[in-house]
């Protein structure tokens, strides 16, 4: 007689069994998508990230841009010149902030309102902590017309947070051809003279050294890339 056998329940598993379980498969749908998402948003992120980082220069483009950088930046000594607001300044009001200091005169036709006019518009393209630290000064080249009550009348009006700065004339000359930007009285034009100066702006850094100059004539946005770039090159 044969025995007649039946499957073992313990044996090896049937089709049905042997299928995928459809959790499983969600499962792992799931997890695809959660690491696909965190690449993407890793990549985004980095992205995002080297936008707002500022553009490295060279050297070269730094002077086509119109800067040219002091290598190594110069200390300028001892000074004491008083600015609109009738307070000392001295080598401690350059310290703690970048400068941008331009030469110029209450009584200049086109030059001085132009820059100061430009330095405004400049200072307001900043972002972030870029306005905060970021001063701007007038130093006159006229101390016989420019007192600290005119040119209290006259920086402001650019920007209320721009400095003007006076003192006497040697004071002042000294300071001047310190920045390399020397200037002298037009002769033979009675009261109503003249004063011969640079255009260039010079850039000041937060330790109270010669850092640059920007060389005219100016360009906002070379100006802004170039300035954003050396200032994250000295910080790093």
């Amino acid at each position: 007689m044969t025995e007649v056998t039946t499957p073992d329940e313990d044996g090896p598993a049937g089709p049905a069994q042997a299928a995928t379980d459809p959790g499983s498969v969600r499962r792992g749908v799931r997890l695809t998508i959660v690491g696909v998402l965190a690449f993407m948003l890793i990549v985004v992120g980095g992205f995002i990230y080297r936008i707002g980082q500022p553009r490295l220069l060279t050297t070269s483009e730094m002077q086509a841009n119109g800067l040219y950088l002091m290598d190594p930046p110069r200390e300028l000594g001892e000074f004491a010149l008083t600015d609109h607001r009738g307070a000392a300044f001295t080598p401690d009001s350059l310290e703690g902030q970048w400068t941008l200091l331009f030469f110029g005169f209450t009584h200049c036709p086109d030059i001085c309102p132009t820059t100061m006019a430009f330095l405004g518009d400049f200072v307001e393209s900043l972002e972030g902590t870029e306005v905060a630290d970021t001063e701007v000064v007038m130093v006159s080249v006229d101390p016989a017309r420019d007192t600290p009550d005119v040119l209290a009348s006259y920086v402001p009006f650019f920007n209320p947070g721009f400095t003007g700065v006076t003192g006497e004339f040697l004071d002042l000359f000294r300071f001047a051809t310190a920045l390399n930007t020397p200037f002298r009285k037009v002769p033979g034009q009675g009261e109503d003279y003249q004063v011969d100066h640079s255009a260039n702006v010079v850039l000041i850094n937060p330790r109270g050294h010669y850092h640059g100059f920007f060389k005219a004539p100016l360009d906002l946005a070379k100006m802004k890339v170039t300035y954003r770039a050396t200032r994250y090159l000295w910080e790093h």
